[in-house]
């Protein structure tokens, strides 16, 4: 036998109940101390303390806050805000559309004004029988402009004169008109809808004698009769 085999097994045990690590009482598996209720223990043996399985968890109630009035008004004021931020963003909107539109009609009735002295060459060339051939096509198209935009020309001869769509360059008198009557028309006028973008010039023939003035009312006269003052009689 080898000295491996001849030697004694040593085996130590540590009945210590001080823990040199911790420094708490140790207590061996199997004992209580005394005065403890046995209680659950884990898996390494060792007894848990009295506060850890006495651990329970409760229910949490709902809690019920005071302030009940206060997630009221919050929800009102919320709900204010959001139909304050509607009504606003509903007037931006319709105030981007007006400005939108209004542009629109300024760029239309701009473009419109530069054509306006082509308009005038086309008509004369049609008074003097020169639209003819290629060039009316192209005074068709320029017309065809005109009415994409929605503008129309005005102004005949022997309509009453207007002088907020007229402008008379030429007066004359004449006993077959009974009002101011736009005799002749020299240039036309455009408007756009009821907007008048260029008035039309005109010559005026007004009637020869003025129409005769309102006759002035009558002024009652109250004849001053003479009272018959009888004298009295005397006996």
């Amino acid at each position: 036998m080898t000295d491996r085999e001849e030697q004694p097994r040593v085996v130590i045990r540590d009945k210590r109940r001080i823990d040199p690590v911790t420094g708490e009482v140790r207590v061996p598996a199997g004992e209580q101390p005394a005065g403890t209720r046995p209680g659950p223990t884990s898996e390494s043996g060792e007894q848990m303390s009295e506060q850890e399985t006495t651990v329970v968890e409760q229910p949490t109630a709902p809690t019920t806050t005071a302030g009940g009035g206060d997630l009221t008004q919050q929800l009102a004021e919320r709900t204010e805000d959001l139909q304050r931020v509607t009504a606003e963003y509903a007037n931006y909107r319709r105030r981007v559309d007006r400005d939108r539109s209004l542009v629109a009609d300024q760029a239309a009735e701009r473009f419109a004004t530069q054509l306006f002295p082509i308009v005038d060459d086309i008509e004369r060339a049609r008074d003097h029988g020169d639209l003819d051939g290629a060039f009316k096509v192209v005074a068709d198209r320029i017309l065809g402009l005109l009415d994409g935009l929605g503008v129309t020309p005005f102004g005949v001869a022997g309509d009453p004169f207007d002088p907020s769509v007229h402008e008379a360059v030429i007066h004359d008198t004449s006993s077959e008109v009974s009002v101011p009557t736009a005799s002749t028309v020299l240039r036309q006028g455009f408007r756009r809808g009821d907007r008048v973008l260029r008035t039309a010039m005109v010559a005026v023939t007004d009637p020869e004698s003025p129409p005769p003035a309102a006759p002035a009312a009558d002024q009652a006269v109250d004849a001053a009769q003479p009272s018959d003052e009888t004298a009295p009689s005397s006996d």
